[in-house]
């Protein structure tokens, strides 16, 4: 099955779209292929083209989380929310990266469950793998913006990092709102991790 746009310059190509009925309301899926081949996702609503502002989660993939149901990350809850709020609103895109574990993948992400297991923190379990902090990486977010035709963004997000990584791939921010969920016990350290070590603001 061939892409739908395959344009050499461009750095993310269309290859499906699709209605898709969920809890939230219907969304339209779209699937970008990477120049690696990976595919990525932007699930929205309302017309987006042109659009100044627009309310944006760039969420990178979490298995365990969204499969699986674990409880030791927030990232299920976040999705949801955000899905929740586009809704909400009428308008607006969840891009969903393919960059499991901030970017280390899904099995280094399971070696560092198991050293958390035994007292390190998330940041100090990439480290002992030989891993930085957080590799994702928003390029792809950003072309898929561009490729949606978003002039700027509201970025739902707690790390000011991620609009900074965003900022530097050419997307506009008017500004950055919070996506607070409530802690459990199994993700309390992991949120106050991300918070002392990461620079997140649960504001």
């Amino acid at each position: 099955m061939s892409r739908i746009h395959e344009d050499p310059s461009k750095a993310v190509d269309l290859f499906a779209k699709a209605t898709i009925p969920t809890k939230y309301g219907a969304f339209q899926v779209r699937v970008f292929v990477d120049r690696q081949g990976k595919e990525h996702l932007a699930v929205t609503q309302g017309e987006l083209a042109g659009g100044e502002s627009v309310l944006t989660r760039v969420h990178s993939e979490c298995l365990t989380g969204e499969v699986l149901g674990s409880l030791k990350c927030d990232c299920r809850e976040q999705l949801d929310e955000a899905l929740a709020r586009v809704a909400d609103v009428g308008r607006g895109v969840v891009v969903y990266l393919r960059q499991e574990g901030r970017g280390i993948g899904l099995g280094n992400k399971i070696r560092a469950y198991a050293l958390q297991e035994r007292g390190a923190d998330t940041v100090e379990a990439n480290r002992m793998l030989g891993y930085a902090d957080d590799l994702r990486d928003y390029g792809v977010a950003a072309d898929i913006l561009r490729a949606l035709g978003v002039k700027s963004v509201i970025l739902l997000t707690n790390n000011p990092l991620k609009v900074e990584g965003l900022e530097k791939e050419g997307v506009a921010v008017a500004r950055r709102e919070p996506l607070v969920v409530s802690p459990n016990a199994h993700n309390e350290g992991y949120l106050a991790t991300k918070a002392s070590r990461m620079g997140h603001e649960f504001d």
